[in-house]
Formats: C-alpha cells, sequence, structure tokens
C-alpha cells in the first residue's frame, strides 16, 4: 500500500478541481484514437489504478465500471482516422483529448495530461510525462480510453474480418501487415501511415488489391 500511495504522490493542486486525460491508439495502422477524461472523487477512491499497460484485460475490464461508478465525471472523446490523417496523429491526439475534457459534465480548474504537452486551451494544466503511472485521475483515464478503444477494435474485426483485429487492436504486428499486402485496406486504415501507404500503392481505388 505503500508503494501505491507513492505511486500517485505527485499531485500538488489537491484544492482544485481536477481532472485528468489521455489517449489510446497512437501507434495503431487503423482506427480512431480514443482519449477519455477523468475527475475523481476524493470521497470515493478507487482502489488498484495504474496505468492501463501495466493492467491485465481482466483488471482493466473490472475496473472501468467502478472508475465511472465513482468518478465525479468522466468522457469519452475520439479523433477520426480522417482527421488523423489529415492533422498527424500528434494533432489529432490532443483534438481527443481536448474534446474529452470539453465534454466533461463538470468543468476542471486544473488538468493534467499524460505525455510532454498540453493542447492548445484555456485550462490551467501540466504534462506529466508517464502521467498514467504517477497521477490517479490520469491512470483512471487511460483505463477508460483503453477499454473503450479495445471494445471497438473486437467489434470491427467483425466488420472487417482476417486482419486480427481483435487480437492485436490495429497495431503493426506481422498478421496484420500481412493481412495489408494481401487483404488490402479497408476504410478504418490510416493511410498516412507507412505500412498502410505502402500497400495502398499496391491498391486499386477502392483500397482492394489488383491483381
Amino acid at each position: 500500500m505503500k508503494q501505491e500511495a507513492l505511486l500517485f504522490s505527485f499531485d500538488d493542486h489537491a484544492g482544485l478541481l481536477v481532472a485528468g486525460v489521455d489517449e489510446v491508439g497512437r501507434g495503431p495502422l487503423a482506427g480512431d484514437v480514443v482519449a477519455a477524461a477523468v475527475i475523481l472523487d476524493p470521497a470515493r477512491p478507487v482502489a488498484g489504478l495504474n496505468d492501463s499497460k501495466k493492467l491485465s484485460e481482466a483488471q482493466r475490464d473490472a475496473l472501468c465500471p467502478v472508475i465511472i461508478a465513482s468518478a465525479r465525471a468522466w468522457a469519452v472523446a475520439r479523433a477520426s482516422v480522417a482527421e488523423i490523417d489529415g492533422l498527424n496523429i500528434l494533432q489529432a491526439s490532443l483534438l481527443a483529448m481536448t474534446r474529452a475534457v470539453h465534454a466533461l459534465g463538470v468543468q476542471p480548474e486544473f488538468v493534467y495530461v499524460d505525455g510532454n504537452r498540453c493542447p492548445k486551451w484555456n485550462y490551467q494544466s501540466q504534462a506529466v510525462v508517464k502521467g498514467d503511472s504517477r497521477i490517479a485521475a490520469i491512470a483512471a483515464a487511460s483505463i477508460i480510453a483503453k477499454v473503450t478503444r479495445d471494445r471497438e477494435l473486437v467489434a470491427l474485426d467483425a466488420v472487417y474480418p482476417g486482419y486480427g483485429l481483435a487480437r492485436h487492436k490495429g497495431y503493426p504486428t506481422p498478421e496484420h501487415l500481412q493481412a495489408l499486402m494481401t487483404l488490402g485496406l479497408t476504410p478504418i486504415h490510416r493511410r498516412s501511415f507507412a505500412p498502410v501507404a505502402n500497400a495502398l500503392r499496391l491498391a486499386g481505388p477502392d483500397g482492394t488489391l489488383t491483381s
């Protein structure tokens, strides 16, 4: 328990209404980038919070509804594949995080942002590198965003079979790269990403491979 307390001791804005925001999905070749924002309730602490990447799928699935039920406010937002290709993945990620914070039912007085930069907005905020391992509200946001996006990719696997989306969630695994070369592209693939662009060179106008 002492180690867990130290994990989230990086918070010198305890007197303000504080939100944490994080995004998931910068690295995949397919799907939206999804962000979540959370304002935790100090009177209803959530045990077991951590960076979503350090938790198992079962742990994330168990924690997500607890966070939602316990938080003062939470919201999920996204930037689409078209926005990723039009803006670049960094700007799309910042856009998704901005949308998530704006969507909170209670507006925060201070926002912790996972990473090394904050979006251009009017909130008092601080970027925290590896914030999902240091700030409880960011950890909570990372869990909601991860669970949301993973479930969406599982659903998309049924729409676009053969790519293994339910297993790799759109990341550039050997299975996914091979599927791109054999099956071609889908509407959810990010054409600005190099492996997808390489497959596009072999594809016809509709994104399917030509013979």
